[in-house]
């Protein structure tokens, strides 16, 4: 994970723990102490409800989305980036070689994070 998208990251899961609200308008760093077993998010559970919650993203503006690469995304990725040397001249239709693209990690899924008015993609 880049820089950027951790602090992208931090700040989203820092605006939840800061607006986070409990019984008795008490925030959550209040809570904290008060009551020390209090049940809050982590930053990974808050990363992985807002993957799998609509709802739960909407409500905290951050948006995670992950998705496979298709044999041709990771065949024109492979070429602009040099990864495959073998790919230099071969046409688009000799795309399909799994092992070939394991070999080189050509990456298989991008990641798209957006947070207010910020977008971020990242292949893995």
């Amino acid at each position: 994970m880049s820089k950027e998208q951790e602090e992208l990251l931090d700040g989203a899961y820092q605006n939840y723990v800061n607006k986070t609200k409990f019984p008795g308008g008490h925030t959550v760093p209040k809570m904290l102490v008060m009551y020390p077993d209090s049940t809050i998010l982590t930053q990974e559970e808050f990363i992985n409800k807002c993957k799998t919650d609509a709802e739960f993203s909407e409500k905290w503006g951050l948006r995670i989305e992950e998705r496979e690469l298709t044999d041709v995304e990771r065949y024109t990725i492979a070429r602009q980036y040099g990864l495959c040397p073998k790919y230099s001249n071969i046409r688009l239709e000799n795309c399909t070689e799994e092992e070939h693209y394991n070999k080189f990690n050509v990456p298989t899924k991008l990641i798209t994070i957006t947070y207010k008015e910020t977008i971020i993609e990242s292949y893995e």
